[in-house]
């Protein structure tokens, strides 16, 4: 995990949704990165909480977050781990977004492409190489 001082962007239903040069980019094996960001550079007014959570060996308990603007609705566009495990404290109060459920999400103004899967939320952009984990044929890694 490392503090990233880029421009990190989120948007939905027209709206900008996040918007911060604090986020915690988070590196876990075969997969892309994700960018948590602080609470205070998101827009929580158009957060509503969603049913279920889903445990992290590492990093604990996630929360999730249905997203809804201008009469558009996503479920589970974000999560947060309201306590997290020991070495994993920082991400307290801090928001992640799956691309694929969210309109765009940019880093330095780069649009991110998703994590392919329906359950990672990784982001992949230029800098980015993989495989990764997610398609159907990495169910074994």
């Amino acid at each position: 995990m490392v503090p990233d001082d880029r421009l990190v962007e989120v948007f939905f239903g027209g709206r900008t949704l996040a918007s911060s040069r604090q986020a915690l980019r988070v590196l876990e094996t075969s997969h892309p990165p994700v960018f948590y960001l602080p609470r205070h550079d998101v827009a929580t007014d158009l957060l509503r909480p969603s049913d279920g959570s889903t445990l992290c060996e590492w990093k604990g308990r996630a929360r999730y977050w249905d997203v809804e603007a201008d009469g558009r609705f996503s479920v589970r566009a974000a999560w947060s781990y309201p306590e997290p495990l020991p070495g994993y404290r920082s991400l307290r109060d801090h928001l992640a977004f799956y691309p694929n459920r969210v309109e765009r999400c940019t880093v330095a103004g780069e649009v991110v492409r998703p994590q392919e899967g329906g359950f990672y939320g990784g982001w992949v952009t230029e800098e980015i190489t993989g495989p990764f984990k997610g398609p159907s044929w990495t169910a074994g890694w």
